[in-house]
């Protein structure tokens, strides 16, 4: 292996080449924020570890997002899993969520059964939106990607995800764009030391281990670590806004029938609850606050 900065143990994305073959990679893990992201939705365990390896792969597929925007991955239309949402940004934020019926058993391809996976990478700016949508296929969340790559992309793409209650964490392997068929044979050995990998064994170690266990006798350069954040983008300051933003009108009537305001965030569903007394503050702070518009027109 060559050029190894120094790794910091979560939290993370590690992109990698393989010096003079066409192929790349990234590991990554994550140790925060799962409890925040997961644990105010009553999840089933099978599908709270579907979501943390949905999470776990995000960061990988944004390695190589060159501009400002989001990626989202939704898998939808199954027959007991209604959709599954993941989302990353440019920043390595990502998020994600999932809705689901009465009966949910079984594993990925039971509770996806019949449904699609789709990506959709969203610009920061401007309307061109790419799409690519594919059937859900494999007993796994990392066989489902595999098989986007392969249809949508034409790359040929390994993945290994794996996901605990305190621990999010992924391996790639990708052919470039371009690969000569005399590298067929260099890509076949990756990806059999690939498989010599556990998901225990992934999700117990560190990235610098995994990549000096697996890639060893390599000719490997490890780039700059990324940092990671997981966490859902609502706070009480935006709760608030959106609050003010429906008005007195709207809020009024939900106060009488319940006492109280409730808004649960899609997303992570975090509970923020507001009193009388905190909505009316909230109101006659908006009413107080100058018109911009006005304030503009007595310049």
């Amino acid at each position: 292996m060559v050029d190894e900065p120094q790794m910091p143990v979560g939290d993370v994305l590690v992109p990698f080449i393989f010096d003079g073959h066409a192929v790349r990679g990234a590991i990554c893990s994550v140790d925060s924020g799962i409890a925040e992201m997961l644990g105010h939705r009553d999840y089933p365990p099978a599908l709270a570890q579907l979501i943390g390896e949905a999470l776990a792969a995000m960061p990988l597929m944004a390695t190589h997002l060159k501009s400002a925007g989001r990626i989202n991955m939704q898998f939808q239309g199954g027959k007991q899993l209604q959709l599954l949402v993941a989302q990353v940004d440019q920043n390595l934020q990502i998020r994600g969520t999932a809705k689901f019926g009465d009966e949910l058993a079984g594993g990925f391809a039971q509770m996806l059964a019949g449904g699609t996976l789709a990506l959709i990478l969203e610009p920061k700016t401007g309307n061109q939106h790419y799409q690519a949508i594919v059937p859900v296929e494999g007993d796994k969340l990392s066989e489902s990607l595999q098989g986007y790559f392969r249809q949508s992309e034409q790359l040929d793409t390994r993945l290994l995800l794996a996901a605990s209650e305190h621990r999010l964490t992924g391996l790639l392997l990708q052919r470039l764009p371009g690969a000569e068929p005399a590298d067929d044979e260099y890509w076949q050995h990756l990806g059999a030391l690939l498989d010599t990998l556990h998901e225990d064994e992934l999700i117990a170690e560190p990235a610098q281990t995994i990549l000096q266990r697996l890639f060893h006798g390599e000719e490997l350069r490890v780039f700059e670590p990324r940092p990671i954040t997981l966490r859902c983008q609502c706070d009480h300051a935006s709760i608030s806004g959106m609050l003010v933003n429906l008005g007195r009108a709207e809020l009024q009537p939900v106060l009488e029938e319940r006492g109280e305001v409730e808004v649960i965030c899609e997303f992570c569903g975090k509970a923020y609850n507001y009193n009388p007394a905190e909505i009316e503050t909230l109101l006659e702070g908006a009413d107080a606050a100058p018109d911009p518009d006005s304030a503009q027109a007595r310049h």
